[in-house]
């Protein structure tokens, strides 16, 4: 079945793919409610146009926001720790994918169990306190989130990322970069956490799906546009991978200052507000 086919951006017939970030950008960062972009989620249903998570979040936590999204499209997990498209959604084979229940996985990034050894490491060698989820009880998580008991468990079930925080000030993030470059891994901020992992990002990730979605549209000639929607700097490699990257207010109108790209599409609000008019309007 092909992509939808839309009159958008130029008036051509075009198939379109949206990548969005979680928290702050479709979810409301106090609340991690979606309420406020039902009208946007709604009319890419009614177009089928797919709607693919690419998030910091684990695929525990990813899987229920899904069935309450009721989406059924591929997601990323963990900062593009991995890749997960739900079997016999692509019709072709998937390279470097493995059949795992009712999902084909593509593995990107590091273990967890090295990324705690390495955080231990890197602690250990700067002097300094680095506390990650590994090291957190549920309450402190919950504290530091705002997440229920249950949501911090989930957030909890990592694979291949680890969320940290500093806990001294004497520790410069030259030092940290250089200790944790120095062991072949990278870190990203987002928007609570710094966020230990390997050499993969999220840009990646989604340069893996368009890949697919563009050889699926390939199939019936359409033209493939991807739209890619986030608000803080880990969403970066995201939005350099897509067509229209999309960056939606923080909660005090601002924006990530450090992300700046040619075409960048600043949206005209916080989170799910700003998500929900800039896709509104892409789509119109």
């Amino acid at each position: 079945m092909p992509l939808p086919k839309l009159s958008t951006f130029d008036g051509d017939s075009k198939a379109m793919v949206v990548f969005t970030d979680l928290d702050g950008t479709l979810l409301d960062g106090s609340t991690y409610s979606f309420d406020a972009a039902r009208e946007a989620l709604d009319e890419l249903r009614a177009r089928s146009i797919p709607l693919v998570v690419v998030s910091s979040k684990t695929r525990a936590e990813i899987e229920p926001l899904r069935s309450r999204l009721r989406n059924e499209h591929p997601f990323i997990v963990e900062n593009g720790g991995a890749v997960f498209v739900p079997s016999n959604y692509f019709p072709f084979q998937l390279t470097a994918a493995t059949a795992h229940g009712q999902y084909y996985i593509v593995g990107l990034g590091t273990s967890y169990p090295r990324l705690r050894q390495a955080l231990k490491e890197i602690e250990q060698e700067l002097g300094v306190e680095l506390r990650g989820y590994g090291d957190m009880l549920l309450e402190e998580i919950m504290m530091r989130t705002g997440l229920s008991r249950q949501g911090a468990a989930l957030a909890k079930q990592r694979d291949y990322d680890e969320p940290f925080v500093v806990e001294d000030e004497r520790c410069t993030l030259e030092a940290l970069t250089q200790a944790i470059t120095a062991r072949g891994l990278r870190w990203t901020k987002g928007d609570r956490f710094h966020h230990l992992m390997g050499v993969q990002d999220k840009g990646q990730a989604v340069r893996y799906l368009i890949e697919c979605y563009r050889r699926w549209t390939d199939r019936h000639r359409d033209r493939l546009i991807t739209v890619g929607i986030g608000n803080s700097l880990n969403d970066l490699p995201m939005l350099k991978a897509v067509d229209h990257p999309v960056l939606v207010q923080q909660p005090d109108s601002s924006y990530e200052p450090d992300i700046e790209l040619p075409g960048l599409i600043h949206a005209p609000g916080p989170g799910p507000i700003g998500w929900n008019q800039t896709v509104l309007s892409l789509l119109a």
